[in-house]
């Protein structure tokens, strides 16, 4: 009997899960269905690279329907499972909702951004973990610059010009360096705005940063970013941004322009809400083979997940894209072992180490012992992740964009206008009426002889 697999997310875990489903597909022994919120997995750890216009955004998305060829891939959220039932509730993008029905399920979710009830935060924070997010920052660097260039007002002009980055792991850390190095580049562009203008403060409640990297080159990044005049707050919490003024736990009131959070993820609510084991943290439970603990029929692996560590007795792995990927891989294999009543294999991976990108062609790595800084670092950084970017086209088209930009300058043009594009149309209805009203509407067959008459020959 055919069995329907339905893989909830498309991130790293869902589409690598998929992909080595193609088999199952192929020979008529499973129809496969993948839902996601946006309809393309997202390759994070180039998102920061994406807001220093090192690499075209488009080209760290990679789109499921294009990938996953002859599997359905369902644009919307999942809302609810009901496992007894092999049922879950289906939220399209458009339309109501519905129910899709499945044999063997693949809870993939993720994580979401790990919101803290802090006043302000969610009105005047900017969150950094989509491509959304990333071409919105990028923007944003750019039209502070040009409004601290336009105005003569003192205030306005340092608030514009000032960058609070709140998380010092690997998304914090490179954002930041990211969008230095953007507006770094565009200052030259805006003769009243000079780099030493700019404010820059990174804030973590602990006392380091990079934490998944030897603590050696976390002091060494905390020493660069320092070099470039980076305010590196260790041991500081933000407790409030209510009128965008960032107040920290030490006392300091900075009134920012930019804030941006990047604090780190929890699991998705979405295993919890719907009854499957899970632990403290929301994870959900797995077994060393990637299925969720005492489930039938139900399998789970990466940021969502707490994966036994086999290399580390006691520990889990951890939510990282490294562990992502493989545990994917493997979850695929598994999966056709599973339709095919074979044995399944587990989960065994020591970790690797881990990369960072600083910008300004610097950066760290750290594989196994071997521990790299500067330039070395940042090309390790590079080459790692060019090997996992997911097909031959996009790794083709990110290479292109680093060609491009180490031989030109880099594009400084800010299209925040495409994040209200409907803003001028709508201006159009309300121009040149004193009360802001909107202006009277012309008759059809006015404007239908109006148009005739401008494309009708002239006599």
């Amino acid at each position: 009997m055919r069995k329907h697999i339905l893989i909830v997310g498309g991130g790293y875990v869902g589409m690598y899960t998929a992909m080595g489903l193609r088999k199952l597909v192929r020979t008529g022994e499973a129809t496969v269905t993948v839902v996601d919120p946006r309809g393309y997995m997202t390759y994070m750890p180039f998102l920061a690279e994406a807001v220093g216009g090192s690499i075209e955004p488009r080209h760290v998305a990679a789109p499921l329907g294009q990938v996953l060829k002859g599997m359905r891939v369902l644009t919307g959220r999942v809302t609810r499972v009901d496992h007894e039932a092999r049922s879950a509730e289906f939220q399209p993008v458009q339309g109501p909702a519905r129910t899709l029905h499945y044999d063997i399920l693949v809870m993939a979710a993720g994580s979401i951004t790990r919101a803290l009830p802090i006043p302000g935060l969610a009105e005047h924070a900017i969150g950094f973990k989509s491509i959304g997010e990333a071409v919105h920052l990028r923007n944003r660097v750019l039209a502070q610059l040009a409004a601290a260039d336009s105005t003569d007002d003192e205030r306005i002009r340092r608030r514009a010009l000032t960058f609070v980055v709140v998380g010092g792991g690997f998304s914090g850390v490179e954002a930041l360096a990211e969008m230095q190095g953007l507006a770094d580049e565009a200052v030259r562009y805006h003769a009243g705005i000079q780099r030493s203008d700019l404010s820059w403060t990174l804030v973590e409640a602990t006392d380091h940063i990079l934490p998944e990297l030897h603590a050696d080159l976390g002091r060494w990044t905390v020493d660069a970013l320092r070099k470039r005049d980076v305010d590196v707050r260790l041991g500081t919490r933000l407790t409030s941004l209510a009128g965008g003024v960032a107040v920290l736990s030490d006392g300091t009131e900075i009134d920012a322009g930019t804030v941006v959070w990047a604090a780190g993820g929890r699991p998705s609510p979405l295993a919890a809400a719907s009854g499957l084991p899970v632990d403290r943290t929301g994870r959900l439970l797995a077994t060393e083979y990637l299925t969720v603990a005492g489930v039938e029929d139900a399998f789970t692996a990466g940021d969502g997940a707490a994966v036994p560590d086999l290399t580390r007795p006691g520990e889990f792995t951890g939510p990282n894209a490294q562990h992502a990927v493989r545990q994917g891989k493997l979850l695929g294999r598994n999966l056709v072992a599973y339709v095919r009543g074979r044995r399944l294999k587990p989960y065994r991976h020591a970790y690797l180490g881990s990369v960072a990108g600083l910008g300004h062609h610097q950066g760290v790595a750290q594989v196994y012992r071997l521990k790299l800084t500067g330039v070395l670092g940042w090309l390790a950084h590079r080459a790692y992740h060019l090997g996992w970017v997911p097909t031959a086209r996009h790794k083709a088209a990110v290479l292109a964009d680093w060609l491009l930009a180490g031989l030109f300058r880099r594009e400084t043009v800010q299209l925040e206008a495409i994040e209200h594009a409907d803003e001028d149309f709508r201006h159009a209805f309300t121009a040149g009426r004193p009360d802001g009203g909107p202006r009277p509407v012309v008759a059809a067959e006015e404007a239908g002889s109006a148009e005739a008459a401008r494309q009708a020959p002239a006599a």
